[in-house]
């Protein structure tokens, strides 16, 4: 069985802290860089012993957590915070997504392979996912609406996809 990712924000500074180290497994910083979280995507093959990136409530078993450092203080796309996702650390998302699914062997972006954990909320809404906002807005792309955001990222990281095969 393939695994999935689900995209999400941190909801705090440009540079991941403890937290988000053990939350994820891979955050990328205002400046485009990535980190490896604590728990190897592996662990999240089978979260029963509890040690795993646990970055979706209900949903973590057999998915990789990629976060985007930032949007602290977000209440939207009018007042999003100081800490605003830049583009190039939203293109750093794109393409570590599709190199991520590249890995997995998928060769085609879908929303069963790549979703943001609103779109997981909402497809899900008896888990603890149900409501969260990440990523609900992209302060590079500030037209494209809350629920357009995950076709967006899919779209851009077929793109990279595409490029890598």
């Amino acid at each position: 069985m393939k695994r999935r990712i689900i995209n999400h924000w941190t909801a705090g500074g440009f540079t991941p802290n403890k937290v988000d180290f053990e939350h994820y497994h891979y955050l990328i910083d205002c400046g485009a860089k990535v980190y490896s979280g604590v728990f190897p995507v592996s662990a999240n093959d089978d979260c029963k012993d509890g040690n795993y990136a646990a970055h979706t409530g209900g949903g973590n078993t057999m998915s990789i957590g990629v976060s985007v450092c930032g949007m602290a203080g977000f209440v939207s796309a009018q007042k999003p915070g100081q800490y605003k996702l830049t583009k190039i650390q939203v293109e750093k998302l794109f393409e570590l997504n599709a190199l991520l699914l590249q890995k997995e062997g998928w060769k085609e972006v879908t929303k069963e392979n790549l979703l943001t954990h609103y779109e997981f909320g909402k497809l899900h809404p008896e888990t603890t996912s149900a409501g969260k906002i990440d990523i609900t807005f992209l302060p590079p792309y500030p037209d494209i609406k809350p629920d357009d955001v995950g076709n967006f990222i899919r779209n851009k990281s077929q793109w990279y996809l595409n490029k890598k095969v």
